[in-house]
């Protein structure tokens, strides 16, 4: 059943481009919290002032839009709420959770140096822990965490079962820096909190920060979130997804002409399943979504899969749609808008163009013939097509086809017989023809484009290739 009190949230740090790891940790807070009719929240986590940009913020924006992943509410600035981080660390200070630690970058490199040359664990262990406050310089000090030392603390994830730590093996994380900020250990906590976030969903590589959070939580005697960590995303090779296996923002695969919907169903399946469905719509996704279909294995990015349900999704999307989303790829990517002649041409031959394409820019070159208007300047393949004996063949061709009848199978007769006329295969014929009245080596059926085009024109194109 629907749980309308879940609330998710993605917190990405604007440092970059919208990572297409980040974007699939979006996408299951935002399936999750769709599936049970909760919220799903932003919140840009800009503490880090000397890396964070306002261009990688609107990154961030213009990513998840085009993806379509919209989030609830406006989006938090992490750094407009550092007051309420400080007012939590001095909380945890007053109720003895937390201690102010004065031991010097020097002294803690030394403390690691010591007890990595004895071959004991460089877990620093700070001397003012349970210090008298009487004893305490007139010093620089960071605000530490107390964490308990005694005993295991078990993580019940949902994804990666139950995950046991020795507390003993868990740093007295820093809350606040020697200037008083807040790091992110504990600005994240107090976040989550405030802004009432039920499920933490994230990659695996914060697991082991949940154990550490969780002792915040405890000290301030709130509810602890539900966890789970998701396996990152690898390259086909099988290691950790980086640049050398391909594009890796999200506005990089947008502007490669990938639809929006084919990105939510594939990164959808990169680590989640729905028993061997592969292909599948929104609504079908929020409905199937749970954290039980997630998988502990790291999923594999496949550009082959990503481009077959690409094809797929172009292919189920309405006309009208389709064409939208066109308009909408040549705006992103900077190219010359359509003209509304275009436009309605676009739209009068989607049912055909879109059958074969993948990517939108492949379907804007298979829209090439009714794009442009004639005179054709054809390009290399087909120039090398219409050579001397293929313009005479279509001279030929030409005042059979003014005297046809207009639909699909008289054409095609018409070709075939034509074809048997001059002791050629029907390909033979075909190649050149699309060639003349497309510009291109490679469109749709030559049969579709006459029928798409009309007599008049087809005639028209075939008089200029004749020149």
């Amino acid at each position: 059943m629907p749980d309308p009190s879940v609330v998710t949230r993605f917190a990405p740090s604007p440092t970059g481009y919208l990572h297409i790891g980040g974007a699939r940790t979006a996408l299951f807070n935002w399936l999750f919290a769709r599936a049970n009719d909760g919220k799903f929240v932003l919140r840009i986590e800009d503490t880090d002032r000397a890396r964070s940009t306002d261009e990688a913020t609107q990154a961030i924006f213009t990513g998840l839009k085009w993806l379509g992943l919209d989030w609830d509410g406006e989006a938090i600035s992490q750094a407009s709420r550092l007051e309420r981080h400080a007012e939590v660390a001095h909380e945890m200070l007053a109720t003895g959770h937390a201690y102010k630690c004065f031991s010097s970058k020097d002294e803690i490199e030394a403390a690691r140096d010591k007890a990595r040359a004895s071959g004991a664990a460089t877990l620093f262990q700070s001397p003012w822990r349970d210090a008298d406050p009487a004893s305490h310089p007139d010093a620089p000090f960071v605000v530490r965490l107390k964490a308990p030392k005694d005993g295991e603390i078990t993580i019940k994830d949902k994804v990666q079962g139950k995950v046991t730590f020795r507390k003993d093996t868990l740093d007295d994380l820093v809350l606040l820096r020697a200037d008083g900020s807040p790091t992110y250990m504990l600005a994240v906590v107090v976040d989550d909190h405030d802004m009432g976030v039920t499920h933490v969903i994230r990659g695996d590589d914060h697991l082991s920060n949940a154990a550490r959070q969780t002792f915040i939580y405890l000290a301030m005697g709130w509810k602890v979130p539900t966890f789970a960590h998701i396996p990152l995303i690898h390259g086909p090779d099988g290691k950790k997804l980086s640049k050398r296996h391909g594009a890796l923002g999200v506005q990089e695969y947008r502007d490669m002409g990938y639809l929006p919907a084919a990105m939510r169903n594939y990164l959808a399946r990169l680590g989640w399943s729905h028993g061997n469905d592969e292909f599948f719509t929104d609504e079908q996704a929020i409905e199937w979504f749970s954290l039980a279909g997630i998988g502990k294995a790291p999923a594999r990015f496949d550009f082959k899969k990503l481009d077959n349900l690409s094809g797929q999704h172009i292919r189920a999307t309405d006309d009208a749609d389709l064409v939208a989303e066109i308009i909408a790829f040549l705006a992103a990517t900077g190219q010359n808008p359509l003209d509304q002649r275009q436009i309605a041409a676009l739209q009068h031959a989607m049912p055909v163009l879109k059958q074969r394409a993948k990517l939108l820019p492949e379907l804007i070159e298979k829209a090439h013939f009714i794009l442009s208007v004639r005179p054709f300047k054809p390009n290399a393949g087909a120039s090398q097509t219409l050579d001397s004996v293929s313009r005479g063949m279509l001279n030929r061709l030409t005042p059979r086809l003014r005297d046809a009848k207009w639909e699909h199978d008289s054409l095609e007769a018409v070709m075939r017989d034509f074809a048997n006329a001059q002791s050629l295969k029907l390909g033979q014929v075909a190649q050149p023809l699309r060639a003349a009245l497309t510009g291109r080596i490679v469109s749709p059926s030559v049969f579709d484009v006459m029928l798409l085009i009309g007599q008049d024109e087809t005639i028209a194109r075939l008089e200029d290739a004749a020149v």
